[in-house]
């Protein structure tokens, strides 16, 4: 037994386990990106297809299903997949990744087929190649280097695959904290973020605030502008206001963060007419808003009210505003049991020693950790998630099988 308590040499049977499955590792995230699971809220059909691949890799597992019932989706369900792998103690160890994806964007702007996974020099490109297929074939294949060991470990390990993570976490992780699977002492571990050489540990989050605006003009002749009221401008001179006024009232800085302030970003515009000489008398455009934990999104909101009721007093035009996703959560300790063994695994699979850091991404671990389960987010990654010509790097996708694959074995 080496000083950590644990026996090296089975230890390193279970990591050179791993590291035979490289192959299997990379044909399975290829397999992975070609099923598109893309929310119904974003014009997809949902995570079917890929739930029914994920089951037939599970058969060393005790496998539970909680699925969420959505009309929209394909089978008019939204899957979520619990496999369990029991150790010496009760006591788990949830790693928790998500089997939906970002749509593709201007495919324009791809090397290659979003969909069509590449393996070139090292890399595994394609559209949910590192958010979250890297991390999701990390955690299987350390879980199925245990299994296939008959080594058991200390603590029982359990992988949750679900959905809807990118579109609000409704139908998966929300859903899957209505089931009473979780025990007040398991510890819970999402690969959802991180850094490129795994030196940082996710240990808290901005909160998030989606907003939707909607102005009401009038429309004309484009050539009228007299009898217009462009909804277009009114919406532009509205956002540009607000979007000054949210980043002078909330300046405030963290540098447990990066960026380390808060952000407030227009995003998303809907089409408003289909023709060049017509003034539009609507628009509807978005706000992504992720702010510093010390400030109360409450106090964002009244900001926002404030700014909307001065343009709305000009008479130029009615303005609605309406709440898309808010969501906020307390860090974990930087002491917490999870993020020492975390910390543990890595210095000794990867020769790392870790620190902590916050995101302003929001994950599963923040539905955790409002629920008041310590949750530590962590993974080896270039941060390329939503972007063009997405991917993973294969030598970091082993790596990190080889951390999830000892955390079961190790004692805090």
């Amino acid at each position: 037994m080496s000083e950590n308590g644990i026996d090296e040499m089975r230890v390193s049977e279970i990591l050179e386990r791993v590291e035979s499955y490289r192959d299997l590792m990379v044909k399975t995230l290829c397999d992975l990106i070609r099923i598109k699971a893309i929310s119904p809220d974003s014009g997809g059909e949902g995570e079917f297809d890929k739930a029914e691949y994920l089951m037939n890799l599970l058969d060393c597992f005790e496998v539970e299903r909680f699925d969420a019932p959505d009309s929209r989706a394909k089978g008019g369900i939204r899957p979520n997949i619990v496999a369990r792998l029991e150790g010496r103690r009760k006591r788990t160890i949830w790693i928790v990744t998500h089997i939906d994806v970002v749509p593709e964007g201007d495919v324009r702007l791809w090397h290659t087929p979003p969909f069509e996974p590449v393996v070139k020099d090292g890399r595994i490109y394609g559209r949910g190649s590192e958010d979250n297929g890297q991390p999701l074939v990390s955690s299987l294949f350390a879980a199925k280097a245990i299994a296939d060991s008959g080594i058991k470990p200390e603590y029982t390990l359990c992988l949750a695959f679900v959905s809807d993570e990118e579109t609000g976490s409704r139908y998966g992780i929300q859903h899957l904290l209505e089931q009473d699977l979780f025990g007040r002492n398991d510890m819970f571990v999402v690969p959802d973020a991180g850094s490129s050489d795994g030196s940082m540990i996710e240990i808290a989050e901005k909160s998030i605030l989606w907003l939707k605006f909607v102005v009401h003009g009038r429309q004309a002749h484009a050539s009228m502008p007299h009898i217009a009221v462009n909804a277009s401008r009114e919406a532009m001179r509205f956002i540009i206001d607000l979007d000054e006024e949210l980043h002078r009232r909330f300046d405030g800085r963290n540098d447990l963060f990066q960026p380390p302030h808060s952000t407030f970003e227009p995003t998303k515009r809907e089409a408003n007419v289909d023709n060049v000489n017509t003034i539009p008398g609507l628009d509807v455009s978005y706000m992504d808003c992720r702010i510093l934990p010390e400030y109360d999104i409450n106090d964002v909101l009244a900001v926002v009210e404030d700014v909307r009721r001065k343009h709305e007093e000009r008479g130029n035009g009615k303005i609605e505003v309406e709440v898309v996703q808010k969501e906020s959560s307390p860090p974990t300790p930087e002491d917490s049991e999870v993020v020492k063994l975390l910390s543990k695994a890595i210095e000794l699979a990867r020769g790392v020693k870790p620190a902590v850091f916050g995101i302003g991404g929001n994950t599963c671990a923040a539905f955790f950790r409002k629920a008041g389960y310590p949750t530590a987010v962590w993974s080896t990654v270039d941060g390329v998630a939503h972007q063009p010509n997405e991917y993973a790097v294969i030598e970091n996708m082993v790596a990190d099988a080889k951390v999830f694959a000892l955390m079961p074995f190790l004692k805090v």
